[in-house]
């Protein structure tokens, strides 16, 4: 049951300005922010060697990343960089159908996080489309390196898994499941053994009977 009818008006309704300028501004500042600290690392860092931030628990460790998100699956980055492409096509068709803020953040999140790491896999060595992504952040426990781009789509996906458990649509209206009240058949009560039922039975006519001078002698 939809809390909130939309009317038909918003049914037929454009494109939602508010969500699509939430859902741009997003994924311009998540891109500007990867690509600068990108650019900071290259400039500063050196290749391969761990930089304490806070000890041992944050570390900038500087590698080129051949794979996926989080340093996965090196060598295939051209089955990335597609994948990034398709992505990022997609939302940017999809975005016309987006009414909810919440989830024009959680897309400008993904697309911001996609396109960044899709720029350097097409413009940074060795080649075009074959790229390496530029990863630096090392978490104490966590077994691979990543960069701000990867924190972003991992932002993205624990968003998207919060807007469905609350039932939230791309049109910002929230969705309850109805519970169908059940029918009470009305039960016929029949009287038990306890109750004591006045005997109407008729007499035997073969049983002899006495009679009451019969009785007296």
């Amino acid at each position: 049951m939809v809390v909130t009818e939309p009317t038909a008006t918003e049914r037929t309704a454009g494109v939602s300005v508010r969500a699509l300028v939430a859902l741009v501004s997003v994924a311009l500042a998540v891109y500007v922010l990867d690509q600068a600290t990108k650019y900071l690392v290259v400039e500063n860092l050196p290749l391969g060697r761990p930089v304490e931030v806070l000890g041992t628990v944050l570390q900038f460790f500087f590698v080129k990343n051949s794979g996926a998100a989080f340093s996965l699956a090196s060598g295939s980055t051209w089955i990335f960089s597609i994948a990034a492409s398709v992505v990022t096509v997609f939302i940017v068709f999809f975005a016309r159908r987006i009414r909810s803020t919440s989830w024009a953040i959680l897309f400008g999140m993904l697309l911001g996080g996609t396109t960044g790491n899709l720029t350097d896999r097409l413009f940074r060595e060795p080649s075009f489309g074959l790229g390496h992504v530029i990863d630096f952040i090392q978490v104490a426990g966590f077994p691979a390196v990543f960069n701000i781009a990867d924190s972003f789509i991992v932002a993205s996906m624990g968003l998207f898994i919060i807007l469905t458990v609350r039932g939230i649509g791309l049109d910002g209206q929230r969705t309850l499941k109805t519970v169908t009240p059940q029918t009470v058949t009305p039960q016929t009560v029949t009287p038990t053994s306890d109750t004591a039922e006045p005997d109407t039975a008729e007499p035997d006519p073969a049983e002899p009977r006495l009679d009451d001078d019969t009785a007296a002698r």
